[in-house]
């Protein structure tokens, strides 16, 4: 049986310019591999209504799961609650669980908790909160669209909240053969042995050290068995 599939979208003009390096797209893909979710699609997209909601309106068709990574701050460029919202045709406001949360927050501090910030208390109806324990800020889940926060460190923490709801398969098992040939000696060989192996993902990555040329041969699977005998045929071929 398959495992279950995700995409996500990475929203921000801030990723689009080059001036922010998005790392959450490596911490979702590895979080979701070890449960055996296979991550098939990530988009960047602007800070533009449309494409936000075309996106996810797209992407929840085809996928199982979909994750999304920005723009539920206090700020006016802070839309993604609302593309959500109008994505799957509902109502949003300032919701009362997610005040309580932000008022009891700002409490702790003595920061008012003024209209910008209540923004970030916009929830569509339906939707179920995501745990924030960093910044208290919640993300949300509607349909099979998880909405968090773009900052790497909230971001992960809302990953970390979850992660134990969703349903896996098999976590993917790798391996890795070095080959001290170039890939066009190579190619024909891996061609049949992936012909041999459909169920094994074999992706070559080539190097080139000290004047030699060759290539990093990495078998990956959800099998062991299946990922031992593809690697030891490989070993066999290119010693």
């Amino acid at each position: 049986m398959p495992n279950p599939t995700a995409a996500m979208i990475v929203i921000g003009d801030e990723i689009l310019s080059g001036r922010t390096r998005d790392s959450n797209m490596h911490h979702l893909a590895g979080q979701l591999t070890s449960v055996g979710i296979d991550l098939k699609e990530v988009r960047v997209v602007g800070d533009e209504n449309g494409t936000i909601i075309a996106a996810v309106q797209e992407l929840s068709r085809v996928y199982d799961s979909v994750f999304t990574s920005g723009g539920i701050g206090p700020t006016h460029d802070d839309i993604t609650a609302d593309c959500i919202a109008a994505a799957f045709n509902k109502h949003i406001d300032v919701r009362e669980d997610a005040r309580a949360i932000l008022a009891d927050h700002y409490a702790k501090s003595a920061t008012e908790l003024n209209t910008a910030r209540l923004r970030m208390a916009r929830i569509p109806d339906d939707a179920t909160l995501i745990d924030n324990p960093v910044s208290a800020a919640p993300g949300f889940k509607l349909e099979n669209v998880y909405v968090m926060a773009g900052v790497p460190a909230v971001f992960e923490a809302m990953v970390a909240s979850v992660l134990p709801t969703l349903t896996g398969g098999a976590p993917l098992i790798s391996a890795t053969h070095r080959i001290e040939r170039g890939e066009g000696d190579i190619a024909g060989p891996l061609g049949e042995l992936a012909h041999s192996y459909p169920n094994l993902s074999i992706g070559s990555y080539p190097f080139q050290k000290d004047g030699k040329y060759g290539a990093h041969i990495v078998i990956r699977g959800n099998d062991q068995a299946e990922v031992d005998a593809a690697m030891a045929k490989l070993a066999q071929v290119f010693p």
